[in-house]
């Protein structure tokens, strides 16, 4: 079972676990996943180890984007269950040591939402400037060049105002207009909502695309020698070609978090962990957001949901933060709802699937900062291949073939592998099948199995639970002239020395001159025996070990 940390810092260094619930457990037979699952599911949760669990939507919503077009931020959708639904399992939760965040999607609405409806019908309602409206050039096209990430131009036509309102994403998906404070207080007051019903934090999606330039500038284009860490669209989709100065990431954002984390301090104990998509701005931005201690708690980038998985990126990925964001805290993930699941990004063949999800388990739980896990990455699940026919994500369905879209890597929790569905419906379908490789690495399958990812992963997080330095203790990387992982974590009188072979070839490593290698550790899953001299690791492969003195 998990251990709840009742102190306000209970965020810095916690494992977050993202359950998305519409492929988490289904219980009314709809093919779908709801409240009800993710209860059901809690104590397989708690054995995992972990300290809260992050929710994606469940408000009421149309589904155009499946949830993060939302209806009604108070409010959770039929699909999923009702108010009473979430406070028993949030209760549930609580009762077994796990705190519950949930996503918040302010950026923007569903165009059913109320207020958009409102604001549409005229230029003169009282919600008419709460999004982002604008007059057409004066050869009736659109008022820059703004792009939206799922295609297409960045504004939608209105016939009723006769007037452009942006999207960054879908044209379902109108953005509100922060510069006006009365949308700022009606955002809050949704937060509120949540935070009197004992939520203990949000998952703030994309966060820095809050604000946009008043006076719509166009953004220029990439620079050719430009490069675009941040994964924040397919180089199949033309978004990347621009470098976003003015849809997103503007100044007045951080007045903006400022409040926001002014309501959460009037309450006990809650965080905010913030999505910021910035392209090669990422870690610059990260630093903006949680620096000062009045602002976000943590952030995540894409850094390190991309394909590469070499000690070079991780190193140059965790120096940068950490020489950037002298005072904040970042939380690293590999995988989430909107990237191909890691397993698939970093093996090379199907048959060392399992030894890179543990060693990426491995490397994840040892870096500085808090960590979240994706849904059935503790399985090592692949990305599910999926039909044309079978996608549900319009981003998907728009670049298909040449982008397959985020479909892969939603498909339902694999429970059982005797059953139909896994385990995870008794409807006839389901919402997106689950593919016969996935329900072999089923949950029941793996719990038989002593060597199996979901031992590992629980293994891994009791290590990481024994040891206070991997929780909130300094980092400090040691050169190598190979392609290894080397660094220390030390908190106090506690020192360890990490050392990750990432390569498919054996290696060894040279401890810095006066480095006095101490207790050799069981890692979980990279056991060795107690020796000296050069540190020997085959392909794959990881060491732990005390510094002494």
């Amino acid at each position: 079972m998990a251990l709840a940390d009742k102190t306000a810092d209970w965020w810095r260094g916690a494992v977050i676990y993202q359950v998305y619930p519409r492929s988490f457990q289904d219980t009314n037979a709809d093919g779908l996943g709801d409240l009800k699952g993710i209860t059901r599911r809690l104590p397989y949760i708690a054995s995992l180890g972990v300290d809260a669990i992050w929710l994606s939507p469940f408000f009421k919503s149309p589904m155009a984007d499946m949830g993060y077009d939302v209806l009604d931020y108070c409010d959770v959708d039929p699909i999923f269950g009702t108010l009473a639904d979430f406070d028993a399992m949030m209760t549930a939760a609580h009762g077994l040591g796990i705190k519950v965040i949930i996503d918040q999607v302010i950026s923007h609405t569903s165009d059913l939402h109320p207020w958009f409806i409102e604001s549409r019908s005229s230029r003169t309602n009282p919600k008419a400037d709460w999004y982002v409206w604008a007059d057409p050039k004066p050869d009736g096209t659109a008022p820059n060049n703004w792009l939206s990430i799922f295609g297409g131009p960045g504004w939608e036509w209105d016939g009723v105002r006769r007037q452009y309102y942006q999207h960054n994403f879908l044209s379902s998906q109108p953005d509100l207009n922060f510069h006006n404070p009365e949308v700022q207080e009606a955002v809050l007051s949704t937060v509120k909502f949540w935070l009197d019903r004992g939520v203990d934090g949000f998952r703030l999606d994309t966060v820095n695309y809050y604000f946009c330039d008043k006076l719509l500038r166009d953004n220029p284009p990439h620079a050719p020698d430009e490069t675009d860490a941040g994964l924040d669209a397919p180089d199949t989709n033309p978004y990347g070609m621009q470098n976003h100065l003015y849809d997103k990431t503007q100044p007045e954002n951080i007045g903006f978090l400022k409040r926001f984390r002014a309501l959460l301090n009037r309450y006990e104990a809650r965080t905010t962990v913030g999505e910021v998509g910035d392209g090669a701005r990422s870690l610059k931005t990260v630093a903006a957001y949680t620096s000062g201690g009045d602002k976000l708690h943590m952030c995540y980038t894409f850094d390190l949901l991309g394909p590469e998985f070499t000690a070079a990126h991780i190193r140059s990925c965790v120096d940068a933060f950490q020489k950037s964001v002298a005072d904040g805290w970042v939380c690293w993930a590999f995988s989430n709802h909107d990237v191909n699941r890691h397993v698939s990004r970093f093996a090379k063949t199907e048959a060392e699937r399992p030894t890179i999800a543990k060693l990426a388990m491995s490397v994840l739980a040892t870096l500085r900062g808090s960590i979240c896990l994706y849904q059935g990455e503790e399985l090592g699940l692949p990305e599910a291949e999926l039909a044309f026919e079978d996608l549900r994500d319009p981003y998907g369905i728009r670049f298909w073939p040449a982008f397959k879209g985020r479909d892969g890597c939603r498909t339902p929790m694999p429970w059982e592998a005797a059953k139909a569905h896994a385990g995870f419906t008794t409807a006839e379908k389901s919402w997106l099948p689950v593919p016969y490789e996935q329900a072999a690495l089923s949950v029941d399958t793996q719990e038989i199995d002593p060597h199996s990812v979901l031992h590992h992963y629980r293994q891994t997080l009791e290590f990481r639970k024994r040891h206070p330095a991997l929780l909130d203790g300094t980092m400090d990387f040691i050169g190598t002239n190979q392609d290894l992982l080397a660094f220390t974590r030390a908190k106090g009188s506690e020192k360890l020395l990490f050392v990750f072979n990432l390569t498919r070839k054996p290696a060894q490593f040279v401890p810095p001159g006066g480095m006095a290698i101490g207790e050799r550790l069981a890692m979980p899953g990279f056991e060795r025996e107690a020796g000296s001299g050069p540190i020997k690791l085959a392909a794959l492969d990881a060491f732990c070990a005390r510094v002494a003195g």
